[in-house]
């Protein structure tokens, strides 16, 4: 079967389901093979792998998938392009497709129906979408080794962005609480149909075994979420606002912590954050 990457492919699909992109849930279908490979080869495909693959479209990069992996799980919310990928995935019988909203649904046992091995996250993923997509796999203690998916560019420079950075966040936080990010590369809106507004990236995050600082999970993120509540106050004004707290309480924990209350919260380690919260009782 010819490439789904063909332009003169999608056009054909197209019109022989009637198929028109949706806006709703924001796709862009790939048109650039040499793309695909650097997703493999960022994710460490191997040949006894198992995927889940979130968002397959029209079956693209699911081909690719199929040939080079044990058994792919793909999960597509458009209810249209369920006949399209019983057609372009016709001839791979290593797969399950599922019409279904990741968000909704019960990943980890439709995963265990699969495997019980761990599974490999491949996705092209819509832009509006992405950060809640990702935290919703990053803290659903899912069996998963890695994530590596395709976002709007400021988007992975975020996750990647280290503490004193402009990007830096909690998204940056909460990511690399979870897992090692790292890009891939960056790819052109010109290699999408159709094309978006925006360069994106392929990111890898590989998941970590134990988070990089001991603190207990619910405390830390109230504590991250705080210090970003307000980005041009101070850090001692976020977390008294923020968490509720007495001011001359947190004055006295952030003296214990030897961390400045002038400081902003963009300023802070995840070492830092994790020091503030095993300090404090939320």
């Amino acid at each position: 079967m010819e490439r789904l990457t063909s332009p003169r492919m999608i056009h054909d699909i197209q019109k022989k389901y009637d198929f028109h992109f949706s806006k709703r849930y924001g796709q862009n279908f790939l048109t650039d093979g040499n793309i695909i490979e650097k997703i493999l080869e960022g994710a460490d495909i191997q040949e006894e792998d198992y995927i889940l693959e979130i968002g397959p479209g029209i079956g693209t990069m699911t081909q690719y998938l199929c040939e080079r992996s044990a058994h792919v799980l793909a999960v597509e919310i458009d209810q249209k392009l369920i006949p399209i990928l019983n057609d372009t995935l016709r001839d791979y019988s290593n797969k399950t497709i599922l019409n279904e909203d990741v968000l909704r649904i019960n990943l980890k046992e439709e995963l265990k129906k699969v495997s019980d091995k761990p599974f490999k996250v491949i996705a092209n993923l819509p832009y509006y979408i992405t950060s809640e997509i990702i935290m919703n796999l990053l803290e659903r203690d899912l069996p998963i080794e890695s994530i590596t998916v395709m976002v709007q560019r400021e988007v992975a420079e975020r996750m990647i962005a280290p503490p004193g950075k402009k990007d830096y966040g909690a998204l940056s936080v909460a990511v690399q609480f979870y897992s090692k990010p790292q890009i891939v590369t960056i790819v052109p809106k010109t290699v999408f149909m159709p094309q978006p507004k925006v360069e994106s990236a392929v990111i890898n995050l590989k998941i970590l075994d134990e988070p990089p600082v001991e603190a207990q999970k619910e405390v830390f993120f109230k504590v991250v979420k705080a210090s970003f509540s307000m980005r041009r106050k101070t850090l001692l004004n976020c977390l008294s606002n923020g968490l509720n707290m007495d001011r001359q309480k947190v004055i006295e924990v952030l003296e214990k912590c030897d961390i400045d209350g002038k400081r902003r919260g963009e300023t802070l380690s995840l070492k830092e954050f994790a020091k503030i919260a095993n300090e404090i009782t939320v």
